[in-house]
Parts: structure tokens; C-alpha cells; sequence
């Protein structure tokens, strides 16, 4: 079964005469009109919109001072093929050197992950080498925070593509050491993404590791990447090239036993990523497994004992290709909701950007899904009416996407309600696809806002570098060369897309903003004017266990302000694969103090903090 990729021809535009020419591919990826007319009519719809959206967004990456690059495999640019590679790589966030301040880890494949330490106001350093976690041309894909000894400190967790899996221990300044070995937390295949979770209660964090499945050959490409079988995408129809996911419990002293097998989480789905969830509210975190080539998975934790599969009984239908996802209260009701993006539904055709909202006219036949019919072919987004019933609504409220890969959930606009960033695009050699602000409209629906915060077009515009080639030298067999007749030095340039993201306040001005890993690029930097253009009622929680993890990962925090209720999971699920450790933020919308806060703690205990309670602060609270 092919994949339908549809390059289109493109354009070699002559530069100086010192200068590489450039190959634009597609030819229009630098110039789509298409991204004006869709910026007006965002700006028309939005006429009616009776909730706030007058802010927006500069990418002040200069600003910044990062200087990261993403750097990806000969298989995702100039020998491109439709693989695995080009699902990209994670940002994750923490206050590495508890200095008060959130830093950014950003995983790399062929250059090294970089960390980048926060100064204040908006400013980063290097502090790479420094932290001992850089692990270059090792084909990263993610890196999650945890503490998991429960010193106070946030410890790292690091996937690769068959270059072997590492977890390193802080010591309590920013620095790390590699206790990959002695932990027992050692895994070489194809991984993507860590979470951590307390899935028997017992105070210690424990690790899930997702394997999306034998995707490379034994082949060993430049800077020491593993080559890519041709048919990836059929991965699914041959049972050998699958991977388990495994599930490691946390015996404590900095050690794990794989249990996987125990608990009965034995998955073999093509799998990228995946949520804890306590749906039943029993107290013990369920996992939701992602499957990008098939039917999801849905596993209820018996009392932290084991494991029983309910997928189908709790999800009837599922996305075929699921990619990211958040569980998050969107109507503000007190249950947790589910929304997950479909990446690989959208890649069985072509679609213009008049079609890009509506869900997948898939081309494949059900014995290449494999599905029994029970696919969503395309976004899902699944509201919690209570008693275990959840409906899928995501046409009703609007949230269908074009070639999304992971969500980043976090009230942009300070009022309450749940805002949605999805992160987009198949860059080189296709056509560019935007990044999507879903604005939440109270709990009735969502508004596609992108063009209205200026997320949409970017700044530094739809199109970058993708490689380089010598055309009379070392890239002389290149189909490129020969059907346009190349000579000299020439820059191969695509569209710009996103992978990882994460929502946090980066500035400390009490408002959120964004920050992605692109593919092959550098990242975007997107800081809000929110806190300029109007009064922010908003308060940040830090939870602090102690019979719980040290973070409080898995407790539930419900914020009651004038008969309203806001309810977060602390998950640490922060975007696309990823997991971080950040303050849980509750914009308050006109509120002026916050009745009372009550926190579920992951042992069990109930804590609550009576009002008034002080806003535009950062709240710790210690369980007693």
C-alpha cells in the first residue's frame, strides 16, 4: 500500500552571483495565497466572538537568545521518504537549577539536545554542556521531567531511535549524571515518549516507555541515523516489526523493574504517546495508549495491581492515526475530557486548504487499516458526561485540524476555559500547513484563532533551508540534479512546520505563552501581550508531596471562584511528545481572589485551603 505524497514540481530561482541558488519545493511553498484569504475570514468569524482574543503573539526567538536548531535525518530531507523520523522531537520544561525559573530541554536527532537555562525577562543561556545532557547524534526523540527519587529536583528521561533510551539523575544544581545502567531503565528500539505516573500509589513515580514499532533497516546512514524501510507506513500488517511498550515500576533508591507483562499492559501498538487518565475517578491513573496505525487502546488500573484492557467497551471508535493528545476539563463541569489529533488519517490524500477543517476522505481499504471499522478518520475530541460516558463531539465543536501532530493545552486568554495549540505541518517536500490556535468559546465550542493572534503567517515566514547540495560533487546522483539540471552550490529550501510544543509563562507576567521544537529549524518563540493589553486574573499552583511524589504528579486541583470551578490534573503532560514539570495555571477571568482550592492528592488524601486566597501569584501547597 503507497503512501500518497503528491510533490509537486518546483522553482530554481537564481541568487548573487557569490551565492547557492535556491530550489523552492513546492514551488508556491513560499508565496501561498491561500494563507490570506483563510486570515480574513478567521478575521470576519471573529466579529461575532463574544469572548476575549484582542492580544497576540510576536516570536521573539532573537530575543531569546536561543540558538538551537533542529537538525533531522537524510531520510525526513534530501533522500526523503514517508517514515517515522518525520514525526520529529519534544520540548519539555522545568526549573532544572531551582532557581524559581522554568527551563527548555529541546531533543534533537543528528545534533545534540540542547538546555536552555532561563535568566528572566524572557531571556535564556546555554547550559548544555554544563548539564551533561546533550547525548549529540544519538537520533533523540524525547525528554521528560521527573523527580523520581523524591529529592526535589526534576531527573530526565531521554528516548532515541535504536541509540539506546537514558535516565539521568539531578543533583540538585542543573547538573546530571547518567543512572541509565544501574536504574534498570535501559531500552534500544524505536521509542518516543516517557511518562511518568504513580500508577500504584506508592509515593514513587514510575515510568511508561511508548515504542512505535520496527520502522530502519540495519543500514547506517550519516551522522550514524539507522535507514528506513520504504514501507513504514505498512508497518502495522507485519506482526514482527512491532514493539511493546513497556511499563517500569519504581522500586525506589533509584531503580525500576520492567512489569510490564506482570500488570497485563502488554501493547504492541505502533505507539507515540500516551495519557494517564483516572476516568472512572477510583483514584488510580488508567493509561490511554495511542495507536498512529490502528485503533487506540484504553487500559483501567485495577487497584494499582494490574492492568485490563477496556478499549473498545469505553472507546468504541477511535482515530486511525492518532498522534497527540490532552486530557483536560474544556466546559469546565468538574470531569476530565479527551482530545486526540490524527496525523496519519490525513496522509492518505491530497487535500487544498478549503478542505483542511473537515475530516479525512481516507483512500485506504479496511484490510490496510486493519481497524474493523472502528476508526475516526481524522481529529476526536471525546466530552465526559459522567459515569464513564463519553461522546465523541469534535465536528460539533470544531476542532478538526490538517496534518496535526501534538496539542498543548493552557487558557491563553485568561478567562477560564481551556485553550487548544496545535502544532502542524509535513514540511519538506510538501506544501505548507498551519499551526492552529483553538479558542475556547465556554465549554460550547471552539474558534480556529491563529490568524487573529498572529501565530499565523510567521514571522519569519512559511518557508526555510532544508539542505544543501553539491551538485558537481558529493550530491552529483541526486534525482534532484538531473531533473533540474543543477550545477554548482544549491539551497533545497521546504515549508516550516512544528512537532513538540509546551504552554507555560515564560516571563513571568502572569500570562501564557508558547514554545515549540520545529522540524529542521529553529524554534518558535511566541510570547503573549495578554498582560499589556488587559488586567490578568490568574494564579499558578505548585504542588509539593510528601507521603505523594514530590511534584504531586496525578493529583487533581479544583480552583472554586464566585460559584465557578476550574479542575486541572497535574499529568505533566505539557504537548507533543513530552512531559514537563510546570506551575498548574487557572486564569480567573474577572475574578478578584479565589474562594477555596481543594487538591486531590495521588495517595488519596483530600487537602483544602479556604479564602480568600491572594491572585497573580504562585500558590505552593504542601500536603500534609
Amino acid at each position: 500500500m503507497s503512501i500518497r505524497i503528491g510533490i509537486a514540481m518546483a522553482v530554481v530561482l537564481a541568487q548573487g552571483p557569490q551565492e547557492a541558488r535556491r530550489l523552492y519545493q513546492p514551488e508556491d511553498v513560499d508565496r501561498a495565497a491561500w494563507l490570506e484569504v483563510r486570515r480574513q475570514a478567521q478575521v470576519d468569524s471573529a466579529r461575532g466572538l463574544d469572548v476575549f482574543h484582542d492580544f497576540r503573539f510576536e516570536d521573539r526567538l532573537e530575543q531569546s537568545g536561543i540558538t538551537f536548531r533542529n537538525e533531522v535525518t537524510d531520510d525526513s530531507s534530501r533522500h526523503y521518504k514517508a517514515i517515522h523520523y518525520d514525526h520529529g522531537n519534544g520540548v519539555a520544561v522545568a526549573d532544572v537549577d531551582l532557581d524559581g525559573k522554568l527551563d527548555l530541554y529541546f531533543t534533537n536527532q543528528t545534533g545534540p539536545n540542547e538546555l536552555w537555562r532561563n535568566l528572566g525577562g524572557g531571556r535564556f543561556e546555554n547550559a548544555t554542556e554544563r548539564a551533561g545532557i546533550a547525548l549529540e547524534s544519538l537520533i533523540s526523540v524525547s525528554g521528560s521531567f521527573a523527580d523520581i527519587d523524591n529529592d526535589g529536583d526534576p531527573d530526565l528521561y531521554v528516548t532515541t531511535v535504536r541509540h539506546g533510551n537514558y535516565l539521568f539523575e539531578n543533583d540538585g544544581t542543573g547538573r546530571f549524571r547518567d543512572i541509565t545502567e544501574s536504574s534498570g531503565t535501559g531500552y534500544n528500539g524505536h521509542s518516543s515518549t516517557p511518562i511518568f505516573l504513580d500508577y500504584d500509589r506508592d509515593g514513587l513515580l514510575d515510568l511508561y516507555v511508548c515504542n512505535v514499532g520496527v520502522f530502519t533497516t540495519d543500514v547506517v546512514g550519516a551522522k550514524g541515523y539507522y535507514v528506513g524501510v520504504l514501507d513504514a507506513f505498512a508497518g502495522h500488517l507485519k506482526p514482527e516489526r512491532s514493539e511493546e511498550s513497556l511499563l517500569f515500576r519504581n522500586l525506589g533508591d533509584r531503580k525500576f523493574q520492567n512489569v510490564t507483562r506482570e500488570v497485563g499492559l502488554e501493547d504492541r501498538a505502533w505507539t507515540g504517546d500516551a495519557s494517564p487518565m483516572d476516568l472512572n475517578e477510583d483514584g488510580f491513573p488508567d493509561l490511554y495508549v495511542l495507536n498512529m496505525q490502528g485503533n487506540d487502546e484504553y487500559y483501567e488500573n485495577v487497584e494499582g495491581k494490574r492492568f485490563e484492557r477496556k478499549s473498545r467497551a469505553v472507546f468504541p471508535k477511535t482515530p486511525w492515526g492518532s498522534m497527540g493528545i490532552a486530557a483536560f476539563d474544556f466546559d469546565n463541569d468538574g470531569d476530565i475530557d479527551v482530545m486526540l489529533t490524527d496525523m496519519h488519517s490525513d496522509m492518505s490524500q491530497e487535500v487544498g486548504p478549503d478542505l483542511e477543517n473537515t475530516k479525512s476522505r481516507v483512500h485506504w481499504e479496511e484490510d490496510f487499516l486493519q481497524s474493523g471499522g472502528n476508526s475516526i478518520l481524522g481529529n476526536a475530541f471525546f466530552r465526559n458526561d459522567g459515569g464513564m460516558k463519553l461522546t465523541e463531539v469534535s465536528d460539533a465543536l470544531g476542532v478538526e485540524t490538517y496534518w496535526p501532530w501534538g496539542l498543548s493545552v493552557g487558557d491563553l486568554n485568561a478567562d477560564g476555559f481551556e485553550d487548544v495549540f496545535v502544532t502542524a505541518g509535513m514540511n519538506y517536500p510538501f506544501r505548507y500547513g498551519i499551526n492552529t490556535v483553538l479558542l475556547n468559546a465556554r465549554g460550547e465550542k471552539f474558534h480556529h484563532s491563529e490568524f487573529l493572534f498572529g501565530v499565523e503567517p510567521r514571522e519569519r515566514g512559511i518557508s526555510g533551508f532544508s539542505y544543501s547540495i553539491d551538485a558537481e560533487g558529493a550530491d552529483k546522483d541526486l534525482a534532484l540534479v538531473e531533473a533540474y539540471d543543477l550545477t554548482g552550490a544549491v539551497e533545497v529550501w521546504g515549508a516550516r512546520g512544528s512537532r513538540g510544543s509546551v504552554i507555560f509563562d515564560l516571563d513571568g507576567d502572569f500570562d501564557l505563552d508558547i514554545v515549540t521544537n520545529e522540524f529542521n529549524d529553529g524554534p518558535m518563540v511566541l510570547v503573549s501581550d495578554l498582560s499589556e493589553r488587559r488586567r490578568v486574573r490568574a494564579l499558578s499552583i505548585v504542588l509539593r508531596g510528601t507521603t505523594s511524589n514530590r511534584f504531586g504528579v496525578g493529583a487533581k486541583v479544583v480552583v472554586r471562584v464566585s460559584g465557578a470551578a476550574y479542575t486541572k490534573v497535574n499529568d505533566g503532560k505539557s504537548g507533543y511528545i513530552t512531559q514537563s514539570l510546570h506551575p498548574l495555571y487557572f486564569g480567573l477571568g474577572e475574578a478578584s481572589s479565589v474562594d477555596r482550592v481543594d487538591v486531590f492528592w495521588p495517595t488519596g488524601k483530600r487537602q483544602t485551603l479556604e479564602g480568600p486566597i491572594e491572585i497573580n501569584r504562585t500558590l505552593e501547597i504542601r500536603e500534609p
